[in-house]
């Protein structure tokens, strides 16, 4: 586990919870309702809507929309849920896109906060290829001082893997992290830090930047 991060996760879940009682904004009641599961959270609705998005379109109409949310139980009526989807139908053809709406959902981030975070991803991206696996970590991090690893519990491989396991999808770990999903998790975590000089030094102390 990262420093910090369960921590942060934790707080800013309870956070997102005490959120959903003051804001009328039907995206922004959708976002912290995801943001109340953890970091994870968006992207776990988005491994919903991939699952029923049998002919791989990569867009979902109304009906769908509203199962996928219902499948991920969110709690939410149906004029909220076509408010939010009107929104997102920018063109008013009856389907979203839903790249791009989990992109919008993603609370959002100052230039700052995104350059510190893709600069921790390029540190654990050791071959540059833009995908963060095993192979990887052996070079950046440590197995050896997680105390799973220290009381022979885990290999130097099983702590890698659960390493990544936290920022990948909840739903489709395959021990591979893309910069989309590492940007996805940061901004869970981004979500319950107030000023910009706090992330920053955050991260910098995480990953020794």
């Amino acid at each position: 586990q990262m420093p910090g991060t369960a921590r942060h996760d934790r707080e800013m879940a309870i956070q997102a919870k005490r959120n959903l009682s003051k804001t009328t904004d039907p995206v922004e009641r959708l976002r912290l309702q995801c943001l109340a599961r953890g970091s994870a959270g968006i992207k776990g609705l988005g491994r919903v809507f991939r699952i029923m998005d049998d002919d791989n379109s990569r867009t979902l109409d109304f009906k769908e929309f509203v199962k996928g949310l219902n499948d991920y139980a969110v709690m939410i009526d149906k004029e909220e849920a076509q408010e939010i989807f009107r929104i997102f139908d920018k063109d008013g053809s009856g389907t979203i896109d839903f790249d791009e709406f989990l992109v919008t959902l993603r609370p959002p981030m100052s230039k700052a906060r995104k350059e510190i975070i893709m600069q921790a991803f390029r540190k654990l991206d050791k071959t540059g290829d833009g995908v963060i696996t095993i192979e990887d970590l052996r070079g950046v991090y440590n197995a050896k001082h997680h105390p799973k690893y220290q009381n022979g519990d885990w290999t130097e491989d099983q702590v890698f893997r659960a390493f990544l396991d936290n920022f990948d999808s909840p739903y489709d770990k395959d021990g591979k992290v893309t910069t989309e999903e590492f940007m996805n998790y940061y901004a869970g975590v981004s979500a319950s830090i107030d000023t910009d000089v706090y992330f920053i030094v955050m991260m910098k102390n995480a990953w020794k930047l």
